[in-house]
């Protein structure tokens, strides 16, 4: 993959999409460190001022907006109102037949397929603006990162608005600098900034390594060096040699997992296409053998997407309520990230999605038409309905194949962080983000591949 970023910055027309992308992504990274009007910065500076915004479900937020949940930036809001318009989106065309009409009308449909996805995410914008100041506001004035009071009056109603527009406006602009990644650069607007959103916080996993070393020899309870090997203090502190063993455990399964990743993300079922020979004109074609290839992982990250968005909702109503509130102490009781009822729930969403994203997704039956109507068949199959069959029974054994993969990814790191508070904010960054980023990787790297094969392509005249 390296060699194909070095091969690609050797031609000049790639180079300059390659540095076209890298710019917007400085210029994210500059508008993810621009305060908003009315918030109190310098609170905000103190990071244990807001451990609200990083705890919980809000860990999550705050990973792919790149630490700018958590600095109230102008960024805040990230790509998570564009990604959740794109999936209504996708889930309304389905649903509407007007809108699956108009998605397979070519460009013209599919712009404005993405001018209704614009509309949407604006929309989404505003609505989670609004609950985001209500966060930034707390429950009380001594919890509040406002400069402004409820007592100020029009002031304060205000600043409310002009925080709430500043904020959707950054979701706007972020939507914009995709697009034009979508347009002039390389890879995918969103999937781009949201790699570098990740990769900009693994500075704050190694800080965490370096606490978990920490932690493994110095007793936080009593003050003291522990000098005694063993794994007797490890929820207070683990010995040295512990420490040390953790870490590199830590560094090991993190280095396995993303060969796993890119080894399951790379895998693919093939179904063999036999084509028939037919005669236009005075010119034979077909009569050769292809292969329908299949992803093991054909739903990507989607899932989990789906399953964090669904078992997050009452966790984040509930971090809008005072700590008193007997809602907010159920669902911190119960429902929280860490939880076993949080937990198995995840799991169980993240299989079920991913039977449902394909069913959205992938139609066997359009498959098998699409085959038929070529002259292909699949061999010792019958074309039309037993081909379809036969394509959705291979498709259900990949997908639990698929559904397992993403449990195992996503679903064992939060077991781990739950069992070892150690290991929290660690198995928040793993599972779902290394997915992500090798996800990401590859796809720009073969998009890079494709357009190299294109200007390096030689055709007869050459030969």
């Amino acid at each position: 993959m390296f060699q194909t970023f070095k091969n690609a910055w050797k031609i000049p027309d790639l180079r300059k999409k390659m540095l076209f992308t890298l710019m917007i992504i400085l210029l994210y990274r500059i508008g993810a460190r621009l305060f908003v009007p009315f918030v109190n910065v310098d609170l905000i500076a103190d990071h244990q001022n807001t451990q609200r915004m990083t705890s919980g479900v809000f860990g999550m937020l705050n990973l792919f907006s790149g630490g700018a949940f958590e600095h109230a930036s102008l960024f805040a809001l990230s790509v998570s109102p564009y990604i959740t318009a794109s999936i209504v989106v996708q889930l309304l065309t389905i649903a509407i037949p007007a809108l699956e009409r108009l998605s397979k009308q070519g460009d013209e449909g599919k712009k404005k397929i993405n001018q209704i996805t614009r509309i949407i995410t604006v929309v989404l914008s505003l609505i989670t603006a609004f609950g985001y100041v209500r966060l930034l506001e707390g429950s009380s004035a001594s919890d509040s990162f406002l400069l402004v009071q409820r007592s100020d009056g029009a002031m304060y109603y205000f600043a409310y608005a002009t925080m709430i527009a500043a904020f959707c406006a950054g979701a706007s602009i972020i939507m914009w600098l995709a697009e034009r990644i979508n347009d002039y650069g390389i890879g995918n607007g969103i999937s781009i900034i949201l790699f570098a959103n990740i990769i900009s916080r693994g500075g704050t996993m190694l800080t965490e390594l370096r606490y978990l070393l920490m932690n493994a020899y110095y007793d936080t309870s009593s003050g003291v060096w522990v000098t005694k090997y063993g794994f007797d203090k490890w929820k207070t502190g683990w010995s040295l040699v512990g420490g040390i063993a953790g870490v590199v455990a830590y560094v090991a399964v993190f280095a396995a997992l993303i060969g796993f990743i890119v080894w399951f993300t790379n895998s693919e079922r093939r179904i063999p296409i036999q084509y028939a020979k037919r005669v236009v004109g005075r010119k034979m074609y077909g009569g050769q053998n292809s292969n329908l290839p299949l992803k093991l992982n054909m739903a990507g990250v989607m899932p989990i997407i789906f399953a964090s968005s669904i078992v997050s909702i009452l966790p984040t109503i509930a971090g809008f309520l005072s700590s008193t509130n007997g809602f907010r102490k159920f669902v911190d009781n119960w429902l929280n990230q860490g939880t076993p009822l949080y937990i198995i729930s995840y799991i169980v969403l993240i299989w079920l999605f991913s039977y449902f994203y394909i069913m959205i997704s992938f139609n066997p039956v359009e498959v098998s038409n699409n085959i038929r109507s070529q002259g292909g068949s699949v061999p010792g199959i019958r074309p039309g309905k037993p081909t379809s069959d036969y394509i959705k029974k291979i498709l259900n054994r990949i997908t639990t194949l698929g559904a397992l993969f993403l449990i195992l990814v996503a679903g064992v790191p939060m077991i781990i962080g739950a069992a070892v508070p150690n290991l929290t904010k660690l198995a928040t960054f793993g599972g779902s983000s290394l997915l992500i980023l090798v996800g990401v990787a590859l796809e720009t790297a073969q998009q890079l591949e494709a357009q190299m094969s294109m200007r390096n392509y030689k055709g007869f005249l050459d030969n």
